[in-house]
């Protein structure tokens, strides 16, 4: 569904990304890995266009979209939940979600209210529908940026982060999300992640960013001993 090929990215005269190939493919959860400040935000932010590629490709769906606007990456069915989360704190739960439909594939969909299976996915913001998005505890708002980004009917979801700042108890409910969201909803999921028994339970696949460059990738087999020590041990 996504295939990343040869990406590079500069910071004024600083090389971020090092020619770096990445395949998502449908039907499944894929994992970038690494340590802090190894890439994995600016390989999204590129992915969503929100920072310019230098060199290399991004396709989406077979399209060449390296030049697209955000918006219309979005429109194509790439939604995305930014790291921190960036819900809107002085809207209600239900604004918050309803914001998310201006970018709709369906353009019906941007007249109507809030689907009933995003209701059903996250029963507690309905029933939460008027308070502040800012009043929410932490897991409450990643259930509301993981509702509002939904509300474009994505095909591909991008999660970075999505345990940080969640409480223990809540993080096995993302991962269960999740796979139900692949399983019933047909999405593919490309999630930034460092929390390894959240990954092993949650992903299918990954791959692992060092210095900037795609060092391992392919199921979860590859986290061996080894490979943790080498690019994930902090």
């Amino acid at each position: 569904m996504l295939q990343i090929d040869q990406v590079e990215q500069h910071y004024g005269e600083s090389l971020t990304l090092r020619a770096v190939d990445l395949d998502v493919p449908t039907g499944g959860c894929t994992c970038l890995m690494g340590r802090n400040g190894v890439g994995k935000t600016t390989l999204v932010r590129c992915i969503m266009g929100l920072e310019p590629v230098s060199a290399g490709t991004v396709r989406f769906d077979g399209q060449d979209i390296t030049r697209v606007r955000t918006e219309e990456r979005a429109a194509r069915g790439i939604g995305y939940v930014p790291q921190g989360r960036q819900v809107f704190p002085r809207l209600t739960v239900e604004e918050n979600i309803l914001t998310g439909q201006f970018a709709s594939r369906d353009a019906s969909a941007r007249k109507g209210g809030i689907p009933s299976h995003i209701h059903t996915l996250f029963p507690v913001l309905k029933d939460m529908k008027n308070r502040r998005g800012g009043d929410l505890s932490g897991g409450q708002q990643q259930q509301l940026a993981i509702a509002r980004a939904l509300m474009l009917d994505p095909k591909l979801l991008i999660l970075d982060e999505p345990t940080e700042g969640i409480q223990p108890n809540l993080v096995a409910d993302i991962s269960s999300l999740i796979r139900t969201l692949i399983a019933d909803q047909g999405l593919t999921v490309l999630l930034v992640e460092q929390k390894l028994p959240f990954i092993r339970k949650t992903a299918d696949t990954v791959c692992i960013l060092d210095r900037g460059k795609a060092v391992a990738s392919g199921d979860l087999s590859i986290l061996n001993e080894d490979v943790v020590g080498r690019y994930l041990t902090v």
